[in-house]
């Protein structure tokens, strides 16, 4: 019987390769390209804002949970890090489960459902879905099975164990983080703040409030050098720039 810590780690590795793989769309597509939100095909909410956002957030949420599920698994599985092999087999089940994300996105999400492409304003969407399939999809897919046919290779050390556990939290992490410093931030505030209220609390961050759009539900804020955007939240910002679950569940109570 297989003791605590003897455990095969693939199922793991598979969870936190597919985690990375939502985070990394997530926080490219979603926040830095914004190409895409993970709703924008669907018509109804499709220019809400809020809305958008708020799926977002869920969805960030879900992959926190697929995150935590495969790093409680990993370690209980500890002790089989440190068999021959263990970082080669380590490799390719996260290369398998990073790649199998793509793949279950394309099918699912963009052709099957619809809920969302890769670049919503091309001209030819499939073209951009079949390119992000191959390239983050089918090659991590081919590279992580070719690597599961091979023998041998060494264990996966702690400090390696330890990398990629931090690599994974990063991940995590970087879907909540907001930009900082003078750079010009997006912010939602809540739904019950008036104009003047958001003009008081510019004024009172020695911000400037470069627009806003025409129905007013997203500002511009130009912070001042070094100011950090996350003040904006105890000011009655539900979301700023790159935020993550916590805010967009926020907006669902808002709304």
């Amino acid at each position: 019987m297989t003791g605590a810590g003897q455990r095969r780690p693939h199922a793991a590795l598979f969870l936190l390769g597919l985690s990375m793989g939502g985070f990394f769309d997530g926080i490219l597509l979603h926040q830095i390209l914004q190409w895409h939100h993970l709703l924008s095909g669907l018509e109804a909410g499709a220019g809400d804002l809020r809305f958008q956002i708020a799926a977002d957030g869920l969805f960030h949420a879900l992959m926190y949970v697929i995150a935590l599920t495969g790093l409680a698994l990993l370690w209980r599985a500890r002790r089989s890090l440190g068999a021959p092999g263990a970082g080669r087999r380590a490799a390719a089940a996260l290369l398998i489960g990073f790649g199998a994300w793509h793949v279950a996105d394309a099918v699912l999400s963009h052709w099957l459902l619809g809920i969302h492409r890769i670049r919503m304003d091309a001209d030819d969407p499939l073209a951009w879905d079949l390119l992000w399939l191959a390239v983050f999809g089918l090659l991590p897919l081919a590279i992580g099975a070719g690597l599961a046919k091979t023998t041998g290779g060494p264990p996966l050390g702690r400090v390696a164990a330890l990398m990629l556990c931090a690599g994974v939290l990063a991940s995590g992490a970087g879907a909540a983080l907001p930009p900082s410093g003078s750079q010009g931030v997006s912010v939602v505030f809540r739904a019950d703040m008036t104009q003047a209220e958001i003009f008081a609390i510019a004024r009172r961050l020695d911000a400037a409030v470069v627009g806003t759009e025409s129905t007013g539900t997203v500002w511009t804020f130009r912070l001042p050098a070094g100011a950090p955007a996350l003040a904006l939240y105890r000011h009655g910002a539900v979301f700023v720039g790159g935020a993550g679950p916590a805010a967009c569940l926020n907006w669902i109570d808002a709304a």
